[in-house]
């Protein structure tokens, strides 16, 4: 599908889940979370060439593929919360929505540490 297909799709998505909100406030979260999650299988197609790239480019410049494999965690994990994230947002519970967020960055954070190791090792051959 297009950008434009996908585009019409979560418009007329929301505007159904809205429909139902006034009467039946679950019945809109559910159709919420259906385009959300037909909207992300949509995406896969797109994310597999996203990572060919990515492995493409660790290619030509010879990086180490366990960093690329970080860098490419980092990408999923950060989707995956985003999309929890917003879901529960949606659904009116603020609350959780930002514990995920939080709990996400410190994931990040936690996962990105091997790479500043890495970074503070060649800053510091550098020096020697």
């Amino acid at each position: 599908m297009n950008s434009i297909q996908i585009a019409l799709f979560g418009v007329v998505g929301t505007l159904l889940a809205l429909q139902f909100k006034s009467g039946k406030s679950e019945y809109g979260i559910y159709v919420s979370l259906a385009v959300s999650l037909f909207l992300f299988l949509c995406m896969l197609s797109r994310l597999e060439i996203f990572v060919q790239t990515v492995k493409k480019i660790a290619d030509y410049i010879k990086l180490d593929a366990g960093q690329m494999s970080i860098l490419l965690k980092m990408a999923g994990v950060t989707y995956v919360a985003e999309f929890a994230s917003g879901i529960c947002k949606d659904a009116g519970y603020q609350n959780i929505a930002v514990q995920i967020e939080i709990f996400t960055k410190l994931t990040i954070l936690a996962i990105g540490m091997p790479v500043l190791l890495s970074l503070l090792e060649l800053i510091g051959d550098f020096l020697i």
